[in-house]
């Protein structure tokens, strides 16, 4: 979802940039103004003295404009936090009983969770990734499953052995996932 906002946000940010941009570049270089733009010639200026002062003496003018550039340079940090945050776990940190502690690559783990979801009964493939923070991880499990397969069955064998194996194994107290189960599409079977 945040993939899909920020590629939409870019886009539409780029197009407005590009169609100011080009035609003011246009208008400068003697092309014939669009019928939208604010100014008409080539030597026309983008905000003559008379634009720039208008609303000086206003006593609103100045509280609105650093309002409304607190508001963007906001969302613009907070935008580029959202673009630079980390969404997969890289490690996770197992308790070890000796006070030092052990990493486990993320990944890695997120692979032995795969093998071992894909293992159970009428799971045709797994997927698994960790979010979280590294002492607190979270799984995010997607099962294709078969079509005769039972989901509540899968999902109880699911937790009582393959997270529940992971929790013990990484000396996790919890191990909270969210599981997407998908079935295979497949054809109508005839009964003659």
């Amino acid at each position: 979802m945040a993939r899909t906002v920020n590629r939409v946000l870019l886009g539409l940010v780029g197009l407005v940039l590009l169609a100011l941009g080009g035609s003011v570049l246009a208008v400068g270089l003697g092309a014939p103004a669009p019928s939208w733009w604010i100014h008409r010639g080539r030597h026309d200026v983008l905000l003559d003295h008379a634009e720039r002062t208008r609303w000086r003496e206003s006593g609103w003018w100045w509280p609105v404009v650093i309002a409304v550039l607190a508001v963007l340079l906001l969302l613009a940090l907070w935008w580029l936090t959202a673009a630079l945050r980390r969404r997969r776990l890289t490690e996770v940190l197992v308790d070890t009983g000796d006070g030092e502690g052990a990493q486990v690559r993320g990944r890695a783990l997120e692979k032995v969770l795969e093998a071992e979801a894909a293992g159970l009964d009428g799971v045709t493939r797994a997927q698994v990734r960790l979010t979280g923070r590294r002492t607190a991880p979270r799984a995010r499990v997607r099962l294709l499953l078969e079509p005769h397969v039972d989901p509540g069955t899968t999902l109880q064998d699911l937790a009582a052995r393959t997270l529940a194996h992971a929790r013990d194994a990484a000396g996790l107290t919890a191990l909270p996932a969210k599981v997407r189960l998908r079935g295979v599409k497949h054809r109508a079977e005839r009964v003659s």
